[in-house]
């Protein structure tokens, strides 16, 4: 791929040293000190810390008795596959963070009145396990949803209707598909983030909270976005329908042509035209489509001193476009851009 406007710089440098507890703020319990008396045998509750229960990567098969007091519940890495009844009957209404990634949870060995029992729960955390149907806290106070990498076919409605702090949402590697998320997130109203990305859905979800910022649909099978969709969000920021199954006629005029996006990703669709944008935007990728030509008035109406298009990244590589498919005064338009990507060996 060749490069437009700038020298092969990074402008950033994104560390990759990831560390396995980032989502949980865990803390080791090595660094906290000796274990309080009340603890289970299995587990640690350092007295430093004596609102927390560390019972990850024990290869438990069973919770552990928590005992009353416990805000902080790690089960993270383990093999547990059931929650009984009156697993949490000591916490019900205390327990803040419950983390559960990495275990065997089916539903049908959820009890009911455990989870979905707990008052005050903020993180719940529910990745890497056999779910089918989403399992949700009756806490308003929940803040995070994660339920990644599961088997997820349902997401009824009204799960989330009493949610009022609940900013994010992650549902991303499951099986959904729009029909059974229909209704699903109606409700918060300071969502901010929403990740749908690697499931089934044929069509962006409805109904969605208008404080929304980030949505996330990657890996679906999305050949459309209906008109006026994007209006419905008017504080959307960040927008990813990558490798799904777009088409121009897909796309009515201007829908994404909203003052509020900064980041478009459009990339490993089939696309033969690039779509109209705000002047706003900053992050437009367009890789591996079938456009073949470069249409200035996408980015542009007209160009003057203080019209112009903000965009920084545009990336066309991977379509049938080249240096030379720019029209002469694009310089004027995309006076904002520093990087505009075309395919291997142009100029």
């Amino acid at each position: 791929m060749s490069s437009l406007h700038v020298p092969l710089l990074l402008a950033a440098l994104v560390s990759v040293a990831l560390c396995q507890y980032d989502d949980y703020d865990y803390r080791p319990v090595s660094m906290l000190g000796p274990s309080g008396p009340n603890c289970h045998e299995e587990c640690d509750c350092p007295i430093s810390f004596p609102t927390a229960m560390y019972c990850d990567n024990r290869k438990l098969k069973a919770i552990p008795a928590v005992p009353t007091g416990i805000k902080y519940l790690y089960l993270q890495n383990n093999q547990i596959d059931e929650v009984k009844a009156g697993a949490f009957d000591n916490v019900s209404a205390d327990l803040r963070w419950l983390i559960m990634d990495n275990n065997l949870l089916t539903n049908a060995k959820v009890a009911k009145g455990t989870i979905d029992k707990l008052s005050a729960l903020e993180k719940l955390y529910l990745s890497h396990n056999q779910l089918t149907e989403a399992i949700v806290p009756s806490s308003k106070a929940l803040e995070e949803l994660k339920i990644m990498h599961n088997k997820l076919t349902k997401f009824p409605g009204g799960l989330l209707s009493n949610k009022e702090n609940l900013t994010s949402v992650n549902l991303q590697h499951n099986m959904l598909t729009s029909e059974s998320v229909t209704g699903a997130f109606k409700g918060p109203k300071k969502m901010l983030s929403l990740d749908v990305s690697h499931n089934k859905l044929k069509k962006l979800p409805s109904g969605i909270p208008n404080s929304l910022e980030i949505l996330y649909a990657d890996f679906n099978e999305i050949d459309s976005v209906s008109a006026g969709y994007l209006n419905k969000l008017p504080a959307l920021k960040y927008l990813r329908i990558s490798n799904n199954k777009l088409v121009d006629s897909g796309l009515p005029a201007g829908v994404f042509n909203v003052s509020t996006l900064v980041e478009l990703d459009l990339s490993f669709n089939k696309l033969k035209s690039i779509p109209e944008i705000n002047e706003h935007l900053e992050q437009l990728y367009l890789q591996a489509n079938e456009i073949s030509k470069f249409d200035l008035l996408s980015f542009c109406k007209f160009s003057g001193p203080v019209n112009y298009s903000h965009l920084k990244h545009l990336r066309l590589d991977g379509n049938n476009l080249t240096y030379s498919s720019m029209p002469s005064d694009a310089a004027n338009c995309l006076r904002m851009a520093s990087e505009i990507m075309f395919n291997e060996n142009t100029k």
